[in-house]
């Protein structure tokens, strides 16, 4: 009947696999962070979508690590067991130099664990 199933959530309730790559993602370790995903998985960002592990690295390593930034977690929501969002604070020496950005998070069990299988990443 309409109603929105999310809700805010405390930061330390996060899925383990989701704070990991937080962490990997704000020490840009290109190797932590591709732990935490599926083989197939899928990063979206600035509406470009990369795919497996190799594309995701290259971005990760790339375009992801352009700017120098610092990030504040703002706030995290769990939508379903699935899918949740958290939003970070970042400010560095891009343009505009503060933005905040919603990690649209989507997980699914491989082998027994929790991995991401679709990451969006946007304003």
């Amino acid at each position: 009947m309409g109603t929105d199933p999310s809700r805010s959530i405390d930061l330390a309730d996060l899925p383990a696999v989701i704070s990991r790559y937080l962490k990997a993602h704000t020490a840009r370790d290109t190797a932590a962070a591709l732990a935490t995903l599926a083989p197939d998985a899928a990063v979206t960002d600035e509406g470009r979508t990369y795919r497996g592990h190799a594309e995701v690295g290259q971005w990760f390593t790339g375009a992801a690590s352009e700017y120098t930034y610092t990030t504040e977690l703002l706030g995290a929501q769990r939508t379903d067991a699935d899918h949740w969002t958290v939003t970070q604070r970042l400010e560095g020496d891009f343009p505009g130099g503060v933005v905040d950005l919603r990690f649209q998070f989507s997980l699914v069990a491989v082998g027994g664990h929790d991995l991401i299988e679709q990451l969006v990443i946007e304003v």
